[in-house]
């Protein structure tokens, strides 16, 4: 196997000799030391070449065989190491996994609890408010206390959230409190306002949503309610016949009490209720003004009804009795005919018989101006009737028109505020165009009406003056031809 192997070798360096020869000669390698006298020479220097390098080489193989097995077993502790450092890493990295799922675990658990004791506080916050506003007035004194420390635990700084809750929940007790005396009716001591004004001592009687009073002596009983403007509950009567079993109750004995279906607003609607004095006063200046234009547009509508029927005309047997008479040619007889019909037809017949032998043109004439003449006295007045029917809408426009100016005024000075206050200035306002509208319509309507009655009267004298004329002409066709 050697002998093979130093052939082959041998083989290629003769090769590389020969080569080297080649280039050396060609001049593109120069030769360090001198160049060997035979190519015999030279094959033995590089065979004593490679023999000293193949002994090199085994020397270096057998050595690389020593070395290798420890390496070897070196190479395999260190990769189970790596290994077992690798399982650590994903171990490790696991933990962190893991605390990391943990932590975000926690803290989405954190921020559940905060936001449910954020719902629990708006909620309890919210449930104070709502408290206090179901509460009647009579019933203030007693839980004002408990309520407005909670109320002002939401904003205290200097309390923490447990002394909070604490608060909050004493609102809750008390309302459960409250309900429990309530079922069946409550009866309690306070006090309340009569109707003149005077504080008294007495029982309330609260039943459902109903809170009653009366004061010991049984002289102040009726309806407990709020009043705008007033600390204290007000007593509001009511009708005949509740009184004794209200002071019964107070008492401490058996009595019947009122029950309302509505609740309460059937009578609060029945006080709402106000008087024609009242809606005047509501209105204003405007709404005198108003309501002088409808009385005096009243009075002179009863005026010129009772002046259009007093108006009289001459009846169609008056106006022949008349022709008849001067037909016979006695003028004072037709005279005195014509004076017993009174008012305007009276005047135009009298004209006619005094002027009656005159020509048709003439008497015509004459018999137009007495119609003239009684036109505005049919007529007067009817001009202010029209322009109070035009009037009256828009001084109510005004009324309302300043009044919202008002309205608008105090909420930008007050704000909002309350929104049944804001509602009544509202309604207050708009009176006025009530009112005018109030005193329009029928204005309009009855000057319409009075109208036609004037004209029907002039009509009338028209009629009149006609056939009077056609009747005269007829009495002395020769001097019409």
């Amino acid at each position: 196997m050697m002998p093979a192997r130093q052939g082959a070798a041998r083989a290629a360096a003769r090769t590389l000799l020969a080569l080297f020869l080649f280039f050396a000669a060609a001049g593109w390698v120069a030769p360090t030391s001198a160049p060997a006298a035979t190519f015999d020479q030279a094959e033995g220097d590089i065979d004593r070449k490679l023999e000293a390098s193949l002994r090199e080489l085994a020397a270096l193989r057998e050595r690389i065989t020593d070395e290798k097995i420890p390496l070897s077993k070196e190479i395999a502790g260190l990769e189970r190491e790596v290994l077992a450092l690798r399982r650590e890493n994903d171990r490790l990295f696991k933990l962190r996994d893991d605390g990391e799922l943990a932590l975000s675990k926690l803290e989405n658990q954190v921020k559940s609890l905060q936001d449910q004791d954020d719902f629990i506080e708006s909620r309890l916050n919210e449930f104070v408010r709502d408290f206090e506003g179901r509460l009647h007035v009579s019933e203030l004194p007693a839980l004002e206390a408990t309520t407005a420390a909670a109320k002002r635990s939401e904003k205290d700084a200097s309390l923490d959230v447990e002394q909070r809750r604490v608060l909050q929940l004493d609102v809750v007790t008390a309302a459960v409190e409250r309900l429990d005396r309530q079922i069946g009716g409550d009866v309690f001591d306070g006090e309340a306002l009569s109707n003149d004004g005077v504080l008294t001592a007495g029982r309330y009687i609260s039943f459902g949503p109903t809170v009653f009073f009366a004061n010991e002596e049984g002289s102040v009983t009726g309806l407990a309610e709020a009043k705008l403007n007033a600390a204290d509950p007000v007593v509001a009567k009511l009708p005949s016949g509740h009184a004794e079993g209200i002071a019964a109750i107070a008492r401490g004995e058996t009595g019947t009490l009122p029950f309302d279906a509505t609740l309460g607003k059937a009578l609060k609607k029945e006080r709402a209720q106000k008087s024609l004095i009242e809606y005047v006063e509501d209105g204003g200046a405007v709404g005198y003004i108003i309501v002088a234009l409808g009385v005096s547009a009243l009075l002179l509508t009863a005026f010129k009804l009772f002046e259009i029927l007093r108006f009289q005309t001459a009846a169609p047997e008056q106006v022949d009795g008349v022709l008849e008479q001067l037909a016979r040619g006695d003028a004072e007889a037709a005279a005195a005919e014509a004076r017993k019909v009174e008012g305007a037809a009276g005047e135009l017949l009298e004209t006619g018989v005094e002027h009656a032998s005159r020509s048709r043109g003439v008497l015509e004439e004459l018999l137009f101006e007495k119609i003239l003449k009684a036109r505005p006295t049919l007529e007067r007045f009817l001009p202010f009737l029209a322009i109070t029917a035009g009037a009256a809408p828009l001084l109510g426009l005004l009324g309302t028109v300043s009044g919202m100016i008002e309205t608008f005024q105090l909420i930008t000075i007050f704000g909002t505020g309350d929104a049944r206050n804001l509602s009544s200035g509202i309604s207050e306002a708009l009176v006025t165009t009530a009112m005018g509208l109030i005193v329009a319509i029928p204005t309009l309507i009855l000057h319409g009406a009075l109208s036609r009655m004037a004209k029907r009267k002039l009509t009338l004298l028209e009629q009149l003056s006609v056939a009077f004329v056609s009747g005269v002409a007829m009495l002395r066709p020769e001097a019409e031809a």
